[in-house]
């Protein structure tokens, strides 16, 4: 089903209007006290409270230290007045460092409402609402497993005539100093039926070590498709779902991906198309906006075909369960061949036409790869204990 046309028509003006301050105040005050938003320190907020305890245990003490030894060097010794004025200076210091830290927590917090202002009244503007966090996002994209401490922020959401959500998302793997805090940018649209477990790894993104993607999966997957589509995505679906593939990314859509999305990696799982980016998408940027929506409308006007896919692994399990069970001998009507009664106003088809929609197991996920960084390594580690081996040996 085609998206309809949006009944707004797009509007970045919220994200570049003068923001009153006083009502961007008010709008953090309810997100905070519906929780709605984090009630704790965020951005300069936190970088002041860390401030004022970086001051607290080293700027002061040290201070202090450095003109109680500069007195009792000038001076030979110190007296009661010298310490009196090195106790002033001190207290300066510490009202100075209170204050600046008080500003920058201020600042932090003014700055975090005026984000989420801007944010919440360009959602509005374009029929959509703002969510500033969720920390359980119960989407099935790769994701949105990983790691722990996860969390979304700054969703902009869209809930006719389908779900669509834009947002950034964080977790974090490790712990210690190999703690890594890993940050996307997403956007998650509702699609009518479930579909293959399909991933588009853009080219355009990856690293010198390959694909930026948390997960890797079986290079035995791997479909090549016509034209030029190979240059700007790898696409991967599961062992014996190539037709469909094809099926799915016919030229015409592999055209819209390569020209508006080509940028972003490519997730389709269960009833949903994840775009992915390892930059911020959510955003007070009107430009960024502007391609968000643009991409997304042009992918989907393309999609009318994708409602009409079925996987027809479903058509023998669908008919063998609609086939009737074993049972009762039929009513004495039916032995003595007189018609047998309606129990229903229709009678059952002797064969299921068409599958119904969903996805057989074997197609619902990718199978899994090794990165090859991990081969690298483990291989390497293997090496250097083999030449241990041999070095000891001699």
């Amino acid at each position: 089903m085609t998206m309809p046309a949006a009944s707004v028509p797009f509007d970045a003006r919220p994200l570049l209007d003068p923001v009153d301050d006083a009502e961007a105040g008010r709008l953090a005050a309810d997100l905070r006290r519906t929780g709605r938003a984090p009630g704790g320190l965020t951005g300069g907020a936190l970088v002041g409270v860390i401030v004022l305890g970086l001051v607290a245990l080293f700027v002061l003490p040290a201070a202090f230290q450095t003109l109680f030894a500069v007195v009792t060097f000038a001076t030979g010794g110190p007296d009661v007045a010298e310490v009196a004025f090195a106790s002033v200076v001190l207290l300066v210091l510490l009202g100075g460092a209170v204050v600046g830290g008080i500003l920058l927590i201020r600042s932090g917090r003014r700055a975090q409402a005026r984000r989420w202002f801007r944010l919440d009244r360009f959602a509005r503007a374009n029929g959509m609402r703002y969510v500033p966090r969720l920390t359980a996002t119960p989407l099935p994209g790769m994701i949105f497993g990983l790691g722990s401490a996860r969390q979304a922020t700054d969703l902009v959401r869209g809930e006719e005539p389908r779900f669509v959500e834009f947002g950034n998302y964080q977790y974090t793997t490790g712990s210690g100093k190999n703690r890594t805090t890993h940050k996307w940018g997403y956007i998650a649209v509702k699609l009518d039926i479930p579909l293959p477990h399909i991933v588009l790894d853009a080219t355009g993104n990856n690293s010198l070590f390959g694909s930026n993607l948390p997960l890797t999966f079986d290079k035995d997957q791997r479909l090549g498709l016509e034209g030029d589509f190979d240059r700007y995505f790898a696409l991967y679906c599961p062992a014996g779902y190539e037709r469909d593939a094809l099926y799915l990314f016919t030229p015409d859509v592999m055209a819209r991906f390569i020209d508006n999305a080509a940028a972003l990696d490519v997730e389709i799982v269960d009833d949903w198309l994840f775009l992915y980016s390892k930059r911020e998408l959510s955003t007070t940027d009107p430009a960024t906006w502007a391609w968000l929506f643009g991409a997304v409308a042009a992918v989907l006007g393309k999609l009318d075909q994708w409602e009409r896919w079925r996987d027809d692994r479903l058509r023998g399990a669908a008919v063998g369960a609609a086939a009737p069970a074993p049972g009762p001998t039929a009513p004495p009507a039916a032995a003595a061949g007189q018609p047998v009664a309606a129990s229903l106003p229709f009678q059952a088809p002797t064969q299921l036409l068409r599958p119904p929609p969903g996805v057989a197991p074997q197609g619902r996920r990718l199978a899994r790869g090794i990165p090859w960084v991990t081969i690298v390594a483990v291989s390497g580690i293997v090496l250097v204990w083999i030449l241990q081996g041999l070095l000891r040996a001699f």
